[in-house]
């Protein structure tokens, strides 16, 4: 996510159940390197630094459920201070990857009674369901626990055409559905979700987009409502969630679904 958030930032400075899973013994890892990316790919054209917000937006702003995500490559995140609402932390990247500090950061999100998601970073050159079956196995390894979120982070093409990678999206969010009964979220950029979204609105939409303040972002299309808009990336990935922490937790694994 790391790799993307710089992009973000940097284009607005400039202009503006699983009890019974296991991974597939045959799983090759993939051929790139581990994705240190944010979960979205390019800032859209309208990404220009907003202008001053009305104070009742600033409150508004403020009031909302606050989150970060994180990987292997941040360090140093205080679970436990009482200003986040949920936390997110990446698992795996293609077929053979798992991230170093999800164990930890799972564990600790959950002890410090944050709603918690697991994403996984997603190379549509791979074969989806060997993709999707890694990333449940950590999750399952890790323990996946009612309420919890699971998100698809898909930021990269990896040559392929967009109707490949459309196809590749709803191969992986379906079979993670019917593994698990969880509706997984579809985290990319504003322009990115807008460019390769085509039918996954049903799918809850974690969208990354730096150019406007917290919370003030419009749903690309195909979707009508964001659920979780990624805003900066300085310490952290910082985000906010249009919607409570029990309604979040509502989204998430539920044992009586599956």
């Amino acid at each position: 996510m790391k790799r993307l958030a710089k992009l973000l930032a940097a284009s607005a400075i400039a202009g503006g159940a699983l009890l019974h899973l296991a991974a597939p013994s045959d799983a090759a890892p993939s051929n790139a390197a581990p994705s240190n990316a944010a979960p979205s790919n390019a800032v859209p054209s309208d990404a220009a630094a907003p202008k001053a917000a009305p104070s009742h937006a600033v409150e508004r702003s403020r009031s909302l459920p606050q989150g970060v995500d994180v990987s292997t490559y941040d360090r140093g995140v205080d679970w436990g201070g009482g200003r986040l609402a949920f936390g997110i932390a990446k698992a795996t990247e293609g077929t053979g990857h798992d991230d170093a500090t999800f164990a930890a950061n799972w564990a600790k999100i959950r002890q410090n009674g944050l709603v918690r998601g697991a994403y996984h970073y997603g190379h549509p050159k791979n074969d989806p369901v060997r993709e999707a079956d890694h990333f449940l196995s950590a999750v399952a390894s890790a323990g996946l626990q009612p309420g919890d979120l699971l998100m698809l982070d898909l930021e990269t093409t990896d040559g392929r055409s967009d109707h490949q990678v459309n196809a590749w999206a709803k191969r992986w969010l379906e079979h993670v559905q019917r593994k698990t009964g969880v509706k997984a979220f579809f985290y990319s950029s504003w322009s990115f979700a807008q460019e390769h979204g085509d039918g996954l609105a049903g799918y809850p939409l974690w969208v990354a987009h730096y150019g406007k303040a917290p919370g003030r972002v419009t749903a690309p299309s195909p979707w009508k409502q964001w659920t979780i808009h990624q805003y900066a990336s300085t310490d952290h990935d910082h985000n906010v969630s249009r919607l409570a922490a029990d309604q979040l937790r509502g989204l998430g694994y539920n044992p009586s679904h599956r």
